[in-house]
Formats: C-alpha cells, sequence, structure tokens
C-alpha cells in the first residue's frame, strides 16, 4: 500500500483547489478546503476501487448486496482518512495550509440517513465488509434531509430539516450511465400471443433512479467496496406547454412528485399519503436496486440461471422485503422463466434479518395500496400467498389456528415478515436472547417447520470507529498492553488486557483517560450549550432513540426519586451524580416527545435547586447523533440498558460503552445477555425482571396500581409526575398510562414492576463508584472482554453461516 506524505498531500489539495474551485489557497474557505481533503481521499479510493472490481470480474466472485433503508455513516473525512493510514499526514498537510485540522474534521455535517442502531450497525458492517475483503455493495436513497436536526425550544423538540447535502456531496460519485427506471401504478394485462404468455403493464407513472455512489475504504486494504445511494428524478423535469400557459405550479408537479421519493428520511405515515410515500420509497430503492444487479450480472453472464450462485441479498430488516417479489417479476416478466425456476432462484439468493419482536413493528401493508401503487408486484405477492397458504394448510393439517398467523396476505393486509420467512433461505435474529425468541415465539411454527433456516449472528460496532479513532489515550494503552495495534484486525487480542487488572499503574492511568475524556466532553458541552457538566460525578448516562420500550422513564422516575430524598435529607446522595440523556423522538410520536418535555422540566427544577448542587445534575444533549456519541462514549462511565427484557433485539450503543471502560447497568435483554455471560455478575449491574418473567407476570394479569399502592416511594414518585415541576406543566397523561393505560394495557413495559430492583442497583453502582480501585477494574475488564462484540465478528458470522463467501486472512 501506497503511503502518502504530507508534501503529497498538500500537491494534490492544491491542485484540487486550483482544478475544481479556482483558488489558490488563500483564497479558500474552510469549506472548500474541507471538498478539496475529500475529493482527494475519494481520489485514492476510487483507483483502488477501479481495481476491486477487476479482480471480482476476473475471478467471478459471489457478491453480497446489503440493502437497507437506513446507513447512518456519520461522518466521513476522518473515517476515511483512519483506513487509508493517512490521518497524521493529512492533519500536517491540511495545518500548513494555514488551516486548522481539528476545525475541518469538525465543520462535516453528519450523513444522518438513519435513525438510529439499525442504520448505524449497517454503517459499521459497510466497514467491516470491506476490511475483510468481501466483494459487497450497500444499497439505500440518498435522501436529501437525513433525520432531523432537533431543537429543545422550551424543553420540547422542534425538528429541523437536517441538510446535510452541502458539504457531504462531496462524497457522492453520480453514476449517470447507470441511471434504472422504476414503475408506479397503472394497469396490468395478460397478453396470449402464439400460445405464449407474457404481461402488458400500461398507464403508469416512471421514476428515475439515480445512482450516487460512495465509496468505503476498508483497514489497512486495497479493498473498497461501495454504498449506492437512489436519487430519484422525473423523466420530464418540467412540462414546458403548461408553463408556456403559465400553469407553473401545475408544470413541475411531476418533478416534484418524482423527487419526494428521495426528499426525507421515513415520511410520517400515520395518513395514506405517509403511507404511500414510505411503499414508494421502499419499491424504489429494491427495484432500481435488484435491476442494477441483474443488468450487471447478465452482461457478465448472459444468463440468470446461476444467479443465487453468484449473489446473496442480504435485507436488513423488513424494509426491503419487496425485493422478494420485484426478482421474481424481473425473472417471469424480462427473462420468461417458469415460476418454478424463478422461485427457486429467489429463495436461494435473499436472507433475511430480524429487528424486532414488537408486532406493531412487524410491517404491514394495506392491500389495497399495494395493488394501487404496484399492481404487478400485487399479482406476484398473491401467487406466492397462495401457494404459501396451501403448503402450511397441508403440513398443519388444516388447522387455520395455525395457518393465520403465517399468512402473508390476511385482513387486507401484507405481512412483509411472513414473506420473509417464506422466501429467505435464512433468517437471523441479532442476538442470542433475540433469536431464542424468533424461535420460541414470533416465528414458532415457520421454525417448527423449518428449523435449518434459523441462524443467530449478534450484533457488532466498528471498534475501529467506536474505540481506537474516538478515544484515542485508551487507544495508545491497549496498544501498550496488547502487542501494538494488532487488536485494529484482530480484535479478541484486547483479552490480553486482562492480565493487567491488579497491575495499580495501568488502572490508574486508565482511571486518568476517563479523567481526561470527562473534560474534554465538559468543554465541548460548555462551548456547544453553555452547560457547565460536574466532572467530579459520576457520568450516568443513557442515549439511544427515544421508545418507551427502552425506558427512558424508568431513569427519570428514579431521578425523580433521588431528588426528593435530597430534599429531605442534603447528605442522602454519596456519589455525585451527572444524568446525562440524548435522544430523538419520531415526529408523530407523542408519548415519546412527552418523556422528552419530562426529562427537561426535571433538568430546568434540579439543576436550579442549591440543594443538588455538586450532588445531582441533570442535562438532556440537543441533537443526538454519530459525531456526538464519539465525543461522549470515551466519556462515560455508567451505560444505562434498561430496555425491557425481551424487547430490545441486541443494542448496540451498550457494545460501544462496554468498549470505551463504561460499565453498564442494565436488564437481561438483547446483547446485554452475552455480555453478562463474558463479564459474569460481578462486572455489569443487572436488575429487573427476566423475559420469561415479563410473559408470566403479564398472563397472570400485571397490576400496576398495587404496586404504586403499595410502594410509598413509587407513590410519591407518580405523584410528582402528576403535579409537575417548576414549569408548572403537568405530566399526567404519562402517570394514566402508568396505572391505567391510556386505550392500551397499563404500563407494558413493567416499569413499576422493576423499580426496586432499579433503585437497588443504582445504589450497588454508586457505592462501587466510591471504590476507586474496584471501579478501574470493572472499567478495565469490560474494555478487555468486548472484542467478541466487534463487527468483524459478525460479519465473519455471516460469511461463513449464511453467504458462504471467504474473507481476508489475517
Amino acid at each position: 500500500m501506497h503511503q502518502y506524505t504530507k508534501k503529497e498531500l498538500v500537491d494534490l489539495i492544491t491542485g484540487k483547489l486550483r482544478r475544481n474551485f479556482g483558488r489558490d489557497v488563500d483564497e479558500a474557505t474552510n469549506l472548500h478546503m474541507f471538498k478539496a481533503c475529500a475529493m482527494v481521499l475519494r481520489d485514492i479510493m476510487s483507483e483502488r476501487q477501479m481495481v476491486t472490481e477487476d479482480k471480482i470480474q476476473r475471478t467471478h466472485a459471489r457478491q453480497v448486496h446489503y440493502l437497507s433503508l437506513e446507513f447512518l455513516m456519520g461522518r466521513s473525512l476522518m473515517k476515511n482518512a483512519y483506513n487509508l493510514g493517512v490521518v497524521e499526514p493529512l492533519k500536517e498537510a491540511i495545518e500548513s495550509l494555514g488551516f486548522s485540522a481539528a476545525d475541518l474534521f469538525e465543520s462535516e455535517p453528519d450523513a444522518g440517513l438513519g435513525n438510529g442502531g439499525l442504520g448505524r450497525l449497517a454503517a459499521c458492517y459497510l466497514d467491516s465488509m470491506t476490511t475483510l475483503d468481501i466483494p459487497a455493495t450497500g444499497y439505500s436513497i440518498c435522501y436529501e434531509l437525513g433525520i432531523f436536526k432537533q431543537k429543545i425550544v422550551d424543553g420540547q423538540q422542534v425538528e429541523l430539516a437536517d441538510n446535510w447535502l452541502g458539504l457531504g456531496d462531496a462524497w457522492l460519485i453520480p453514476k449517470m450511465d447507470e441511471i434504472e427506471t422504476v414503475r408506479f401504478g397503472g394497469k396490468v394485462e395478460d397478453v396470449w400471443e402464439n400460445g405464449q404468455h407474457s404481461i402488458r403493464h400500461t398507464g403508469y407513472d416512471t421514476v428515475l433512479a439515480v445512482p450516487k455512489d460512495m465509496e468505503i475504504a476498508g483497514y489497512k486494504t486495497e479493498h473498497v467496496n461501495i454504498l449506492r445511494l437512489w436519487d430519484a428524478k422525473s423523466p420530464v423535469p418540467v412540462d414546458m406547454s403548461l408553463f408556456s400557459q403559465g400553469a407553473y405550479l401545475k408544470a413541475v408537479e411531476q418533478k416534484a412528485m418524482a423527487e419526494s421519493i428521495s426528499k426525507i428520511l421515513y415520511p410520517e405515515d400515520n395518513h395514506r399519503e405517509g403511507k404511500a410515500l414510505r411503499l414508494k420509497q421502499q419499491y424504489f430503492f429494491v427495484s432500481a436496486t435488484v435491476q442494477s444487479i441483474v443488468r450487471k450480472h447478465r452482461a457478465e453472464y448472459g444468463t440468470l440461471r446461476n444467479f443465487h450462485k453468484k449473489h446473496v441479498i442480504q435485507i436488513n430488516d423488513t424494509h426491503p422485503t419487496l425485493v422478494i417479489p420485484e426478482l421474481m417479476r424481473i425473472l417471469l416478466d424480462e427473462e420468461g422463466y417458469g415460476w418454478d425456476e424463478a422461485w427457486h432462484i429467489v429463495t436461494h439468493t435473499v436472507a433475511y434479518t430480524n429487528h424486532t419482536v414488537m408486532a406493531e413493528a412487524l410491517e404491514c401493508w394495506p392491500q389495497d395500496l399495494v395493488s394501487s401503487l404496484l399492481p404487478r408486484i400485487w399479482q406476484i405477492i398473491i401467487e406466492i400467498a397462495k401457494r404459501y397458504q396451501e403448503e402450511l394448510t397441508t403440513y398443519f393439517r388444516g388447522d387455520m389456528g395455525r395457518v393465520e398467523p403465517m399468512a402473508i396476505i390476511w385482513g387486507g393486509n401484507v405481512r412483509m415478515a411472513n414473506l420473509c420467512i417464506c422466501a429467505c433461505y435464512a433468517v437471523n435474529g441479532v442476538s442470542a436472547l433475540h433469536s431464542g425468541i424468533l424461535k420460541k415465539d414470533v416465528f414458532h411454527d415457520a421454525y417448527v417447520r423449518t428449523p435449518d433456516k434459523f441462524k443467530n449472528v449478534t450484533n457488532g460496532i466498528d471498534h475501529r470507529r467506536w474505540l481506537a479513532e474516538c478515544n484515542p489515550e485508551l487507544d495508545l494503552l491497549i496498544k501498550e498492553c496488547c502487542g501494538g495495534p494488532k487488536y485494529l484486525l484482530r480484535p479478541e487480542a484486547l483479552k490480553d488486557l486482562e492480565k493487567y487488572k491488579d497491575d495499580a499503574s495501568v488502572l490508574e492511568r486508565l482511571s486518568k483517560i476517563k479523567r481526561d475524556n470527562k473534560l474534554a466532553f465538559a468543554s465541548y458541552v460548555a462551548k456547544e450549550s453553555g452547560i457547565i457538566l460536574n466532572t467530579d460525578a459520576m457520568f450516568d448516562v443513557q442515549v439511544k432513540r427515544l421508545h418507551e420500550y427502552k425506558r427512558q422513564l424508568l431513569n427519570v422516575m428514579h431521578i425523580i426519586y433521588l431528588y426528593q430524598n435530597l430534599k429531605r435529607n442534603p447528605n442522602f446522595l454519596t456519589t455525585p451524580k451527572v444524568y446525562l440523556f440524548g435522544a430523538k423522538a419520531a415526529p408523530g410520536y407523542h408519548v415519546a416527545k412527552e418523556i422528552i418535555h419530562l426529562i427537561n422540566s426535571l433538568a430546568a427544577t434540579i439543576n436550579a435547586d442549591p440543594v443538588c448542587k455538586d450532588k445531582l445534575q441533570v442535562v438532556f444533549l440537543e441533537n443526538y447523533r454519530v459525531s456526538l456519541a464519539e465525543k461522549l462514549m470515551p466519556a462515560s462511565e455508567l451505560s444505562e440498558q434498561i430496555s425491557t427484557a425481551g424487547k430490545e433485539a441486541s443494542g448496540t450503543g451498550n457494545m460501544k460503552f462496554m468498549m470505551n471502560g463504561a460499565v453498564t447497568i442494565g436488564t437481561l435483554d438483547g446483547a446485554n445477555v452475552e455480555m453478562h455471560e463474558v463479564l459474569g455478575d460481578e462486572n455489569i449491574f443487572l436488575f429487573g425482571l427476566k423475559a420469561h418473567e415479563v410473559t408470566e407476570i403479564k398472563n397472570k394479569g400485571y397490576k400496576p396500581y398495587e404496586y404504586y399502592m403499595r410502594n410509598g416511594d413509587i407513590k410519591a414518585v407518580i405523584d410528582q409526575l402528576s403535579k409537575g415541576f417548576d414549569d408548572g406543566v403537568s405530566y399526567d397523561n404519562l402517570t394514566r398510562m402508568l396505572l391505567f393505560g391510556n386505550g392500551s394495557a397499563p404500563d407494558q413495559y413493567m416499569l413499576l414492576a422493576d423499580f426496586e430492583s432499579y433503585r437497588a442497583a443504582q445504589l450497588a453502582a454508586s457505592q462501587t463508584y466510591l471504590d476507586r480501585k474496584r471501579w478501574n477494574q470493572m472499567s478495565l475488564l469490560n474494555i478487555a472482554r468486548s472484542g467478541i462484540f466487534a463487527a468483524d465478528r459478525s460479519i465473519c458470522d455471516y460469511a461463513r453461516d449464511i453467504w458462504d463467501v471467504p474473507v481476508r486472512k489475517i
């Protein structure tokens, strides 16, 4: 691999400034400089990507196509520089040209093309697939506006547009010669000519899918993969005849309608227009993707009969499910294959990752919407559903009580997860507990019928980004203790750190690293918001999407309990605590927004009360995103992973905290179970009901009101919620939801049932924190045993158990 020097990079950057922007260095702005640096790295990657593509074609290697409606990429300048091995010479080059490298890296907007864990996982997996030399392409939509920018106004979330493309498009390479055409609506009719059957599709609307490729560099490899983002364009930009008549809005209507598909990440779908747009997004991106893969395959092999031997399509959750009928459509209508042959190819090509056990999150589409928007796809789904239902009816000997939950079309809806279970050759959960629940409960009868189809691949994180890059002091310590940089490609080498668990100097250094990271984070928060964090207190952190099952509200209830006791007894808290929250609520999720309002109400009251000074502080971090997480994870000390057992598929934030030496307080849920297996009881603070106990209590009839009446502390907390805080806002709605339910079961996520256990675990964590040696040992052991949660391990599992592709020997 060529090692670029500072001088070479200076020459390349100044060349870009002149050729692309017509500027000398002394005339360039930060924007010009950022784009020039991005283009230089892009050129390096492009060269390598062409070599990678040539090698794939020469060897006829099997390719992985990873389809996800979300890719939460974050920033790319530092990441690409790191993987290409040019961070230091690039920093030196930038500084020598009179710019601040730190400011330049910080100026890049996050590519926020995702909501949370699902999208961030896809980004981590792309990095690992590339690092392990797997020929892979990611596919998604080139959303003009990513996940919204969150502003807190009067304690409440306000959503602002996140226009990341201003600088972010420096990474995108439009491929205008690879545009695909996607059809919506119209009508479909059967045509018979000379005894041959074909399909005629007329009266449809056309949208063009323009590929914009983002190159992905692997670590210490020449291999480069692609993230292909599809941009929606109208084939007729403006109707000139209407424009000439003065009907200006009507003239651009078709353009606006087409481009709305790639305008915004996940439109609200609590109305028909939003549902239609989201379904359009899903079909748009899978249709363009499959057409693109097929076109290249046909050019190389002249037939699609070997398609399943050369490609695996991994769908990340149910959002890309329409890839199944779309590939069938191409094989049936364009290639003229018979149903059985086409079905054989599809069912040996597509694999499905399930990310949820919650019934409300398993996607269903109204059949009238599918039939009107995608008439041919609807016909194919009907045929798949009919054949599948016949098979199930035979297998279960006519027991419709077992057939109905597995049916693809039922009650006027198309059930996407069941379509995946029917058609995909592999179905995997994302943690041992989650995969077990899929087999025992959610898809039990499907598992009984086809047990070999079900797999587990526990999620993982890109440890190069989430440890080495974001925590350079810790990276240095690990390299000194674990045989140099080998852990960067062999994360299991982190276990060598365990040898130092009784080494006072290493523990002291680990403590100093955490302290430095806390000070750095506090400095950032002060600059951004003016809030001064108490860095002598424990940083107790809960950052993730705001969702009821993740139980931010349980955390808040405990803080209210602490505050009430602190008011009665100023010496109540022996360990000072700073509670840090970061979360975005989906714009239409009213309860989640109310919880954000509550956190801010509580924070304002506590932070203004003299009795809490230097003892208790609550801060809601505005606009939580990847780049903020990269600063926060290294500074965190207690990691809140407190979802109701059996609800969180895996979690990946829990892994990032663990890898940066935070100790977990959590339930036995998702990957916490596997974390507990490697940590033991003594290096994690566990509490709460287990998944089977949650089910048992609910089956017996859970009565949260009884906890309220029997437990004075719970009653005081709930009463305070009703009454509200200094801003005069009552949270009576949340109170009623907990005690009586609001159209659903009361306290369906078991906050009151777990409150006492959570309080005890919090107390244990606070007392342990006072024993600095013991806490630092726990921190060190968390880091040492976190290697199993690296994405490289996850991708090796996929490659071996699902994809059947080789990985780079390291």
